[in-house]
Order: structure tokens, then sequence, then C-alpha cells
């Protein structure tokens, strides 16, 4: 992956910047602005050595045309306040506006572009439409750097493509992002523990492939420990399963047995008689599900305290943890406890050793620790990248760090 030491070297040179700035947004209010401190640091900096920096990003999934409710002009003065400096907008991607504003820059400002996604070039799995696009961006810029790791695992032209037309490189955001996966990967030291939860299990079972027999412990939390339980033989009443994914389950309950991470699973559950936030609810100790009446079991919405004690305990005693998914409906302040505890324990606070690291893996897990009032730098890192992150973790080869190369 080619790098950059000092970026100095892009002093007078237009800069091609893809950044991940796709920041949950409600009715135009930006609810989480993450992504757009974390992309910060490699914009402020090229501007700084007197780069004219333009970004792009995309935001949310506009079908390939412009969309005002995916535009990202609210996002200028966010990004704006962020790297203490303006930020011109361009109401377009490669149109007029884009070129004529690209060419005005002086050194050491910032120019952001309309959503790339406005264009289904960005997107397109038709290699010579997306390169056609790629094209007509390379033409606004001398380099180009990678700094979106959220987007390294898509093959778009902003990601991929445009990096065989320009001299390119990794910014700093991409760099830590690839720093701490390899560290999970290839140099976890011991105890390694895996915390895994959301709704599907077969969202994470790449994950669990080539992490069970790296790990030490692997938790389960989230809808996917109903998919555990029903492999197990547990009747989950209502609760979420994914029944043609019970086998592979079965499969790594096998391995662990074999020798690999330990699995544990919840002992209890927080039910509810609905998913609503203001559902009647109740603990149920896992074992008590057998004896419950189907009608009455309700579905389950969260881990219960017990769960939540042991999990964080194994959590506080591991030298590495990477956490991907909430334990339950964390938006929902009666079924986020069990959340709030393994982020709890994930705190750099829960350990004094100094070769401690902690990793949030993006999405909804990053998303969860901010709603639940933790500061960024209370973790070892938390990742811009829910399904980079995974998959990086998966062992698979992500197709905007091999353009890198």
């Amino acid at each position: 992956m080619r790098t950059y030491d000092d970026p100095q070297i892009f002093s007078h040179r237009t800069v091609l910047v893809r950044s991940d700035l796709n920041v949950p947004m409600d009715e135009g209010t930006i609810t989480d602005r993450g992504r757009i401190l974390a992309s910060a640091g490699t914009i402020k900096a090229l501007a700084e050595a007197g780069a004219r920096v333009i970004v792009m990003s995309h935001l949310g999934r506009p079908k390939g045309e412009p969309d005002p409710q995916f535009s990202l002009h609210p996002l200028a003065p966010e990004l704006a306040k962020a790297i203490g400096r303006d930020v011109a907008f361009a109401a377009d991607t490669v149109g007029e506006e884009a070129r004529i504003k690209a060419a005005e820059l002086a050194d050491g400002e910032v120019l952001l572009l309309e959503n790339l996604r406005f264009n289904p070039g960005e997107t397109s799995k038709d290699d010579s439409e997306r390169q056609a696009f790629a094209a007509q961006l390379a033409e606004l810029a001398d380099d180009f750097v990678s700094d979106g790791f959220g987007v390294v695992h898509r093959k778009q032209a902003s990601v991929y493509d445009i990096a065989a037309l320009l001299p390119h490189y990794a910014g700093s955001l991409v760099r830590a992002e690839v720093e701490v996966s390899d560290r999970l990967l290839n140099s976890p030291q011991s105890p390694f523990t895996v915390v895994l939860g959301g709704s599907k299990v077969s969202d994470k079972l790449g994950v669990i492939d080539n992490l069970i027999d790296r790990a030490d412990n692997l938790l389960i939390g989230g809808g996917m420990v109903f998919t555990f339980l029903a492999a197990l033989g547990h009747d989950i009443g209502s609760s979420l399963v994914e029944k043609d994914r019970v086998d592979d389950v079965k499969g790594y309950l096998e391995r662990a047995e074999a020798g690999g991470a330990n699995i544990v699973l919840p002992t209890d559950i927080v039910m509810a008689a609905s998913f609503a936030a203001e559902a009647e609810n109740w603990v149920c100790p896992i074992a008590d599900l057998e004896s419950t009446p189907a009608g009455a079991q309700g579905l389950g919405l969260d881990i219960g305290p017990d769960s939540a004690q042991a999990y964080a305990d194994v959590i506080s005693n591991s030298t590495t943890v990477f956490w991907n998914g909430p334990m339950g409906v964390f938006e929902f302040p009666a079924f986020s406890a069990g959340t709030k505890a393994v982020a709890s324990a994930l705190t750099n606070q829960a350990g004094s050793d100094s070769a401690r690291l902690t990793v949030v893996g993006g999405g909804d897990s990053a998303a969860a620790v901010r709603t639940l009032g933790f500061a960024d730098d209370e973790f070892g890192h938390i990742s811009t990248g829910g399904g980079a992150s995974l998959e990086y973790l998966e062992g698979k080869t992500l197709p905007g760090l091999e353009a890198l190369a």
C-alpha cells in the first residue's frame, strides 16, 4: 500500500481526497459527526501543507441521479468547523461548476464536491462506465489520496478506478485503520476477545470463520444470539432466528469444542411483549424459555443483566478486544443496558495495561457508544468502516486497498 510521510509533497498541487462523509441524517440534521471528525485530519494536514484539496464522498444511496435529500451541501459547514478553514461547495461532481471551482482553488483551499452517487458511473457494474467517470474526476487534480476506509471494500470509480489514473496514496485514516486491523489479525495480545452482536448472524459468518481459531473468547449478543440458541436446541419463542444459518452455527460450536475460541452465550435475556420503546419487558433466564408457553415468551431485545456483567468481566480481563454489533436495541433505553455494559468494559479506564487494544468496529457499534454518551477517545480505536472492517477481518482482499499497491 503506497503511503506518504510528509504532506508537503502535495504543496502547490491539486489533490483529490476520497473521504467517507456518509453520516447519519435526520431530516437534514447530522445525528453523528464521527466520520466528519475522523476525515478531518488528512484534509487539514494537506491544506496546511499548501495543497489545493478537493474532497469527494457519497451520502446514502441515491439512484444514480441528483436527489436533494442526499446532498452533501449541509456537510460543507460541518467539515469547515472540523478542519478550521473555509470549505467551498460545488453543486455537481464533474460538471461545469466543479471544473471551474477546482481550477480556481488557491494553495491551502478546500472544495467539497456534490454526492458522487448522483452520477451512475460511480457505482456502475460496467467497468467502462465506471472508468469514464473516474477519468472525469481525475481531470480535476494532480494526485489522489484514498482516505475513506468505509468504502475500500467497494469497487467504485472514486475508490478503485481512479487510482489507476493518478499518482495515488493512502491517507492517514486508511493507514491507521489498516494498522489496527493487521494487529487484530496477525499479532493480537492474549487474551483476545471478539464481541459480536447485531441482528443477523449471516452478517458475521465470515468474521467468525476467520477469527474462531485466533481468538480466546467469542461473546455473542444481539439478535444473532437466537440462531445460536436454536442451534443448541433451545425454544426461542418469537425472537429472530435465521433458520438457514443454524447448520453453520452448529459447525462453529463444534469447532469451538475442538479447541477454537470459547464461545460465550447469554444466560439471561431481556424479553419484551413487542418491538417498541415502551413495551412491557422482563428478564428471562435462558433455561426458563423452555418452560414458558410459546404465546407468552415475547421476543428478546437485549442480553440480560447477569450476561452483561459476565461479558464485561471477560472484556475487562482481555488485552485485545474487537467489538462489532450492539447487544440489543440500544436505541430504546429499556434495552440498552447490555450494549452499555460492553462499551464500559472496552473503555481505556477498564484496564491499566498500556498494551491493551480495544477496537469498536464501526457501524452501529460506533453509533451506539456515542448515543450512550461515551467519547471516542475512551477507546483504543473506533473504526469508520463497519462493512470494510468486517471484510478485512474476514481475510478478504479489498478493492480500494488493492488499488493502492
